[in-house]
């Protein structure tokens, strides 16, 4: 199902995956706690290829308020994660997010989820975190919808 949402146009399914994700207590006390709700960004490529960010519509499902769609920019395109070993990850993502500077003064001492669909090494969210942490936020919190071996 994973699969058919982010890969194959079914955009369809994120309610029902953010409904999934909503029925744990943790990420339902999160997403309800927290000042904003960001998800990662894909690249511009990616972004025309897929025609829509899977992350951008499990946050606009779970919590729709809390929501800060460009929150985070991708600053610079990175090859595909999927097709590199875990080191390669962790190096391809090294400075390609920043945070938007339009919501930099509002996002410093903030409470932030940083949602994402898929983890595997966790380079993508390492990189997010990062970025956010720079810019002032005072907690980020990491929401994915599954985890998944390298």
């Amino acid at each position: 199902m994973i699969t058919a949402f982010k890969f194959h146009a079914q955009p369809g399914l994120a309610r029902f995956l953010a409904d999934v994700m909503r029925s744990h207590p943790a990420i339902a006390k999160l997403t309800h706690e927290c000042d904003a709700l960001i998800p990662v960004p894909l690249s511009a490529q990616r972004l025309r290829e897929r025609g829509f960010n899977q992350a951008l519509l499990l946050a606009k499902q779970l919590a729709p308020q809390r929501v800060v769609a460009t929150g985070l920019l991708r600053i610079r395109d990175t090859a595909v994660q999927s097709s590199l070993t875990r080191e390669a990850r962790l190096h391809n993502l090294t400075h390609a997010f920043m945070v938007a500077p339009a919501h930099t003064a509002v996002l410093r001492q903030s409470r932030v989820v940083l949602l994402d669909d898929v983890m595997t090494t966790g380079a993508s969210l390492r990189a997010c975190t990062q970025a956010l942490l720079v810019a002032g936020v005072a907690r980020v919190d990491v929401v994915v919808l599954a985890r998944t071996p390298l």
